[in-house]
């Protein structure tokens, strides 16, 4: 390869393009490439990769990090798709309009014949989908297992969260984000479908992002204090999935089924007994480990990887206190 040609590597949706560019190609050089080969427009494109980061197309791929060998992942859609999608976010708006006009009627009075069933203020307010996305109804059922989710009502009680608004995060708009806290608690929103909207992301992965956002009902930014509760809320989580899938515990008079982390610990779980069985330094065996010990190790090792995973969901949070994203219309994507 010319010594004076910068290789990069870039792969976006299922597609993996190897771009050869001059080595003082600018980062405006390369958005004009991917825009070629991918449909998507460089002002709505979104370049993730490891090392420095510049705003300025002006920037010359090596002053930004990108140097031979370097992989970058391409987010971002096509503008007809953005259209396609805006045009049904509008006419979710007008049908929303139509429905508002409605409820402003008065209508008959309807009184309760049973008892009035307790609430308690530390919960998920309001589901709301966006309903203008494919399949809202598996975004919505998506929503309210979360809510009733045992391990998050647990924390949600615990450290008296309370949210207005549960609802999720559409790709096309902010393709660089998992989550985001509106105003402490005003409402979260959650990346709930893939890139492409063929299906949605997996369960434990959006649980952990929700543990994340939950955490800026309290910290605003990712500083010491952050990182502490949120890694608490994490721990909190993983135990009690471990106490339930144990039968020391049940919510509200029901066995509870963990969900795929709780499987997941069961895995780690095993990782930990085959390395105590096949060690020879004076490991204990797992026959001699109490139930308590047991748990004590598939905790640790749970925890050390939500740690790795949370960097990547610090990394892609848009959360602030009283500064609200731009909605994608307003920022031209």
């Amino acid at each position: 390869m010319d010594p004076e040609t910068v290789s990069i590597v870039v792969s976006h949706r299922s597609q993996t393009y190897t771009l050869h560019l001059g080595q003082d190609a600018t980062l405006a050089d390369l958005q004009a490439e991917l825009s070629g080969l991918t449909s998507v427009p460089p002002h709505l494109q979104k370049l993730l990769y490891k090392g420095k980061k510049s705003s300025d197309s002006t920037t010359r791929l090596k002053d930004a990090g990108l140097t031979t060998g370097v992989k970058v992942t391409l987010l971002g859609n096509p503008e007809s798709t953005i259209n396609s999608l805006l045009d049904a976010e509008k006419q979710k708006e007008r049908k929303e309009e139509i429905l508002k006009a409605r409820a402003a009627k008065p209508g008959p009075k309807v009184r309760s014949t049973g008892p009035a069933k307790p609430l308690t203020s530390y919960r998920f307010h309001r589901i709301e989908p966006l309903r203008h996305l494919p399949e809202p109804a598996k975004a919505e059922s998506l929503l309210q297992r979360l809510a009733a989710d045992p391990a998050i009502v647990h924390i949600m009680q615990t450290h008296k969260f309370s949210v207005g608004t549960l609802t999720e995060l559409a790709p096309h708009e902010h393709p660089e984000l998992l989550g985001l806290n509106k105003n402490a608690g005003e409402s979260i929103l959650l990346r709930l479908r893939t890139d492409r909207y063929d299906g949605f992301r997996l369960y434990s992965e959006v649980r952990r992002v929700l543990c994340h956002e939950l955490t800026h009902n309290v910290w605003g930014d990712h500083d010491d204090n952050f990182k502490a509760l949120n890694s608490r809320l994490n721990r909190e989580v993983a135990e009690w999935e471990a106490h339930l899938k144990s039968n020391t515990h049940s919510m509200m008079g029901s066995t509870y089924e963990p969900s795929s982390v709780g499987n997941e610990m069961m895995a780690e779980a095993s990782a930990v007994t085959a390395h105590v069985l096949g060690g020879s330094n004076g490991t204990t065996s797992s026959s001699a480990l109490t139930a308590a010990e047991r748990r004590a190790k598939v905790l640790e090792a749970t925890m050390k990887r939500l740690q790795a995973e949370e960097q990547q969901i610090e990394d892609m949070c848009g959360s602030t206190k009283g500064n609200d994203l731009p909605r994608a219309e307003e920022t031209g994507q």
